[in-house]
């Protein structure tokens, strides 16, 4: 039997621990996570949305509970171990970019997530092509914009940036963090449609935090609600395609 991807067992995180603000974020948290599943996540401020981001890539220590990967136990490992097989996108375009960089040189950069890195050619132009195509399927218009320094692109093609470096060497896993609530509705809309064709076309394995019912409903193979801590739903299958707006506003209600 194959291993769960990622498989989350009963995991809990407390914040600010030892002070009069100390709070369980975290309650038990239990998700198995296959190949292949794009998992979009919806709830309430505060629900954990991102606290769960923050535990899966390391950021945040699991206080209580278990973390594997393909079966092995990742619990204690380090952000820099995981960006072995893990990538996320960030809200913010700036974040996960060189500023000072252009798109070219920050794509090469991406090659190297997870290896050590020496003083060796850069051996950009030999692979210029390759990375013009990879923009080129943003439809942004970002492949004419590869000798550009990317605080010189608009957010949408920074963000788009952002998910070409997360997804260059194929992690197995991809976290996107609310990556196109900044941005206006057009250019979330042409991000998010790239980013669907992508997950598919190399078949990722994805969880997406969204604010917008309708992105969770129409994207993914499965919907969690996450509400104070906890996963208080798991749409799968048929169940999601038959899932509504009005349906999933029930569980935004006290």
């Amino acid at each position: 039997m194959t291993e769960p991807m990622l498989k989350l067992e009963n995991v809990k995180t407390v914040v600010n621990k030892g002070t009069a603000n100390e709070t369980t974020i975290l309650k038990g948290i239990n998700l198995t996570i296959n190949e292949g599943d794009f998992i979009t996540i919806v709830g309430t401020n505060g629900a954990g949305k991102s606290t769960l981001f923050n535990v899966i890539s390391g950021n945040l220590p699991a206080d209580a509970g278990r973390i594997y990967h393909n079966g092995a136990d990742i619990t204690n490992m380090s952000v820099e171990q995981r960006t072995n097989f893990l990538s996320r996108v960030f809200q913010d375009p700036k974040v996960g970019t060189a500023p000072r960089m252009n798109v070219a040189e920050n794509m090469l950069l991406a090659t190297k997530r997870g290896e050590h890195r020496y003083l060796v050619p850069r051996k950009l132009k030999q692979n210029m092509d390759r990375f013009t195509q990879l923009a080129a399927s943003m439809h942004n218009g970002l492949e004419e914009r590869m000798t550009t320094a990317t605080g010189d692109l608009s957010g949408g093609q920074r963000q788009a940036l952002s998910f070409l470096m997360a997804t260059l060497k194929r992690p197995d896993l991809l976290l996107l963090d609310e990556h196109t609530a900044a941005l206006d509705p057009h250019t979330s809309r042409s991000l998010l449609h790239a980013t669907d064709e992508r997950i598919k076309q190399d078949h990722l394995t994805a969880l997406m935090i969204t604010h917008h019912l309708e992105d969770a409903l129409t994207y993914g193979n499965r919907l969690l609600v996450l509400k104070e801590g906890q996963i208080v739903a798991d749409f799968k299958g048929k169940e999601k395609q038959q899932l509504n707006a009005d349906k999933l506003y029930e569980y935004f209600e006290d």
